[in-house]
């Protein structure tokens, strides 16, 4: 009994001095060895006590017992040293595994860190970016807005320049009608002269946002607002009342812009299917809708198409607004430019010659439609090599150019020269000057282009 109870203590303090020098996994598997022995060693021990106790029992009350109650003694104390360092050994065992629980919840914070450390470089160089394009962008921004007052002062001098005039496309020259409608401040009162009705005052400022958005640029708020005030329409009205066709125009304009042709199409033919149902084929909007459907088909090239939808318009604005009116001179515009990319010049000769008269007769000649109708009309003659009918029209333009805004008219009829004397002369105005020797580069450019030469940029001869 004595050497049984000497042994397990023996090895508990070798395997605990030897664990001392091992790792943590080999001290976990040396103390589950050790709680082991000591289980064993308990059992054993308690069938010694259980041994010893029977003997106890079974022997007579008269003799005595001294030498198994000392054993009794010594195998309980063992047992209680048993107990303790199985409780212990556990102890240990349960601390091996809550510092390994600990130890893998700090690894994973490690790595939490280390995201949360690349994630902030990241953030960083992002910031660092953007800060380096916003100041890019300032600074584009700086540029833009010197420029825009550069071109706004070159405009005065541009705007009857020659490569300026020379439009070849329907829409850059007479703009769709929605589109004039649009942009201008009596939104309600010209959405009256062009339909018959105004525009509900619960949709015009809908209506001028989308305008406004769309003239910026910014299609991804202007088209669902213009969306938006389409279904409250059909919602109230009807998808058959001429207001839905009014923003299925502004609609269509809008995708026009974003190249969104098949789109654009399938809106103005809805909206001209309502007008013509609504107000009837002979309507001012139903020449609207067909003026901005034969734009875009013009736009797209497919001029054949265009045209009878142009001439229809025309003939609607005749028969409602009488053959001298202002609208009808614009439509003859558009259908004149629509023939000339035929190659149709006779008739392009007489929508020009036809228009120009109702814009002289109406307009007076010093509007702004006239000097561009005579430019259209001097251009058809360079096309057709009629150089000495295109370089009057170009005289009479530069001479109106020059009386109405370069010259002030003495009382006697003649114009006076701006300057100081020179050598016994007056010198001419340098801004008319500067007139003249644009024209006379813009012609040049466009006879060489006709003549098949190429352009190169020379040194201007001296004006006159």
């Amino acid at each position: 009994i004595s050497m049984s109870l000497s042994s397990p203590g023996t090895d508990i303090r070798g395997n605990l001095g030897v664990g001392a020098m091992l790792s943590a996994e080999e001290i976990v598997c040396s103390t589950q060895q050790v709680i082991t022995g000591l289980e064993a060693l308990r059992g054993e021990n308690r069938g010694l006590l259980e041994s010893l106790q029977g003997a106890m029992e079974s022997r007579p009350a008269s003799e005595s017992g001294g030498v198994e109650q000392e054993k009794s003694g010594i195998v309980r104390q063992s047992l209680e040293r048993i107990e303790l360092g199985l409780s212990e050994a556990q102890v240990m065992v349960a601390l091996s595994a809550h510092l390994s629980s600990l130890e893998a919840e700090k690894q994973k914070l490690r790595v939490q860190v280390r995201h949360l450390h690349q994630e902030n470089q990241q953030l960083r160089d992002e910031l660092g970016g953007a800060q380096q394009r916003l100041q890019e962008t300032e600074q584009e921004a700086v540029t833009l807005e010197e420029q825009n007052r550069h071109l706004q002062f070159m405009s005065s001098l541009l705007k009857y320049d020659q490569e300026e005039l020379q439009l070849e496309s329907v829409d850059d020259l007479f703009p769709s009608e929605d589109v004039e409608q649009s942009q201008s401040k009596a939104l309600a009162a010209a959405a009256a002269q062009q339909g018959g009705y105004e525009i509900p005052a619960r949709l015009r400022t809908l209506h001028n946002l989308v305008i406004q958005y769309a003239s910026q640029g910014r299609y991804e708020v202007a088209v669902p607002l213009c969306k938006q005030a389409l279904e409250d329409l059909e919602k109230s009205s009807g998808h058959t009342h001429p207001d839905v066709a009014t923003m299925l125009n502004i609609l269509a304009l809008v995708y026009r812009d974003q190249n969104k042709y098949k789109e654009a199409t399938n809106l103005l033919n809805d909206a001209l299917a309502i007008r013509e149902k609504t107000l009837g084929l002979d309507h001012p909007a139903v020449a609207a809708t067909l003026n901005n459907l034969a734009v875009l088909y013009g736009k797209r090239g497919r001029n054949k198409e265009a045209e009878p939808l142009c001439k229809r318009a025309l003939e609607i604005r005749e028969k409602v607004l009488g053959t001298d009116h202002p609208d009808v001179a614009k439509q003859l515009n558009n259908l004149a430019l629509l023939c000339q990319n035929q190659g149709k010049y006779q008739e392009v000769e007489q929508y020009y010659e036809r228009a120009l008269h109702i814009y002289q007769s109406k307009l007076g000649p010093d509007d702004a439609n006239v000097a561009k109708t005579k430019n259209n009309l001097a251009s058809c003659y360079l096309k057709q090599g009629k150089y000495g009918q295109a370089e009057a029209l170009y005289k009479e333009i530069l001479t109106r150019a020059h009386e109405k805004e370069f010259v002030s008219v003495a009382g006697d009829g003649h114009p006076t020269w701006s300057g100081t004397a020179d050598g016994g002369g007056m010198k001419r105005s340098g801004s008319f000057t500067m007139l003249r020797e644009s024209i006379r580069r813009s012609s040049e450019k466009l006879v060489r282009k006709l003549r098949g030469i190429a352009v190169e940029e020379t040194t201007p001869r001296n004006a006159g």
